[in-house]
Order: structure tokens, then sequence, then C-alpha cells
């Protein structure tokens, strides 16, 4: 895929409240998130890095054990095998760049 038609894209429910839209390539993934306002992600890890940017609305993300409320423009990056989580205050659209591809977001 070069081009991405994101908005006739059907998303993916990752979990309860949390949503996608994902494209990738070889070596690396992005994916355009909705959270529903009360979204919980539970502390987690996986040895892929992570980074993104938070679009629309607050989010309170945990990396490592530190946490942090974000609102539009913060961003993150999280390395591989680092616990993280987050809970979406309000509704939350976030841009995520995952390296390598998580294949159960596909």
């Amino acid at each position: 895929m070069s081009f991405n038609d994101v908005e006739n894209r059907e998303w993916n429910d990752l979990i309860s409240g949390v949503h996608a839209r994902t494209f990738w390539g070889d070596k690396m993934m992005v994916c355009h998130i909705a959270l529903d306002e009360g979204a919980v992600v539970p502390l987690h890890s996986h040895p892929h890095e992570q980074g993104g940017t938070v679009i629309e609305g607050e989010i309170e993300f945990t990396i490592d054990s530190e946490s942090k409320i974000l609102h539009p423009g913060d961003s993150y990056v999280i390395k591989g095998n680092v616990k993280h989580g987050a809970t979406a205050n309000t509704a939350c659209k976030l841009f995520e760049i995952f390296s390598p591809v998580l294949e159960e977001y596909k």
C-alpha cells in the first residue's frame, strides 16, 4: 500500500472502547486510533516500539512508572518491552506507529 483511504477503511475493535484503522508495510505499521471516553488500555508490554501523537481529546498515559495527561499535539515514544497503558479522559483520536508490524492488528 502506498496511499491509504483512511475514511473508507473499516474500524477494528482492539479492546472494549478502542478502535483502529491500520495500514502496514514490511517493517512498520501506522494506526489511526479512536478511544471512547473512559476506555482503558490495561498495562501491557510487547517487543514492538510504539510512537504516537494525540490528535483530539485528553488521555492519561502511563509509560514504565511515569503517568502524564496528554492533549492534542503531545506525543510519546515507547521502547520495546516497556510496560504501558492508558485511560481516555475524553473521547480521543491518536495517530500511532509500530515497528515491526503488529500482526494481530492487521
